[in-house]
């Protein structure tokens, strides 16, 4: 798996966060008596939170460690049912049955974040707003060439996510209203993981995918859909709606250190600072 260093540090499939940080503890963290381990695995979407939130709340509690690991959302409740996991994180409720995944039963769903989805091209597409009909024809492969929606001449190159995937789930279900994907061609390629689509659709002429905004750089163009723009601003106020919850799965009701960090992502400092930052939108924004 390729490393991903910027704009999040240390960001990779597996990433396990031991060890105290440097400098003095506050008040707070020299009062801590929390401790043990948590381990999480599940959506590389919600991948940036999970390492940014790991990262604050071990300097107020040194004694826990804290493993992350990404291989898509239907990992996470699997590891959970499993008893590998501690914290399943998924781009549903996995609580509940959603198109082509049933629940998980036993598993409590715990909202974390607001996910702000887009479709992505290469920086070479000169196509900068798609309506719903061209991007069902692109992702089914009935649309082969960028001119014929208004693009340059090119052949397009579909980029999907693979089967289990929250951000595939999420942008199914909203961006195509539920059409299916293509799956097989010459002009088609399948990643894994939301850092694999960054790189994909980075280095790879007439690309187009779908990423969560987090993940988006200036090597690529988040596509507008019907006109709207991808932004916070959009999402408030309605008009754009290809966006989701992202949930944290436990088994059962957290106890201890689990519990806690739980709290801490869903805490109004974390909600209305870094999470903010990382372009994700807080959960009270949208109630």
């Amino acid at each position: 798996m390729k490393k991903w260093i910027k704009p999040f540090t240390a960001m990779l499939m597996a990433v396990s966060l031991v060890g105290g940080l440097g400098g003095a503890m506050t008040a707070s963290a020299a009062k801590s008596t929390e401790k043990g381990k948590i381990v999480i695995n599940g959506s590389s979407a919600l991948l940036p939170l999970t390492l940014q939130a790991a990262s604050e709340f071990k300097k107020d509690n040194p004694k826990v460690k804290i493993s992350a690991s990404a291989a898509g959302s239907v990992t996470g409740p699997q590891s959970v049912r499993k008893g590998i996991a501690d914290i399943g994180a998924v781009d549903w409720d996995a609580s509940k049955d959603v198109p082509g995944f049933k629940k998980f039963d036993g598993q409590v769903a715990h909202p974390v974040a607001v996910t702000v989805f887009t479709a992505v091209v290469n920086t070479n597409v000169g196509v900068t707003s798609l309506t719903t009909k061209q991007l069902q024809d692109i992702f089914s492969g009935k649309v082969t060439n960028w001119k014929e929606v208004g693009g340059s001449d090119g052949k397009i190159v579909v980029v999907n996510r693979k089967f289990g995937s929250g951000t595939r789930v999420n942008f199914q279900q909203k961006a195509l209203d539920g059409k299916d994907f293509m799956s097989k061609g010459d002009n088609y390629k399948e990643v894994g993981s939301s850092g694999d689509m960054k790189t994909t659709i980075e280095t790879t002429p007439n690309a187009i995918g779908y990423i969560d905004l987090p993940y988006v750089t200036s090597k690529m163009k988040a596509v507008s859909i019907n006109g709207v723009a991808p932004t916070e601003k959009n999402v408030l106020n309605k008009t754009y709606k290809v966006w989701g919850i992202g949930y944290y799965m436990t088994k059962g009701q957290p106890t201890g250190a689990t519990k806690a960090f739980i709290e801490y992502i869903q805490s109004n400092k974390f909600q209305n600072g870094s999470l903010k930052k990382l372009k994700f939108i807080p959960l009270a924004a949208v109630k």
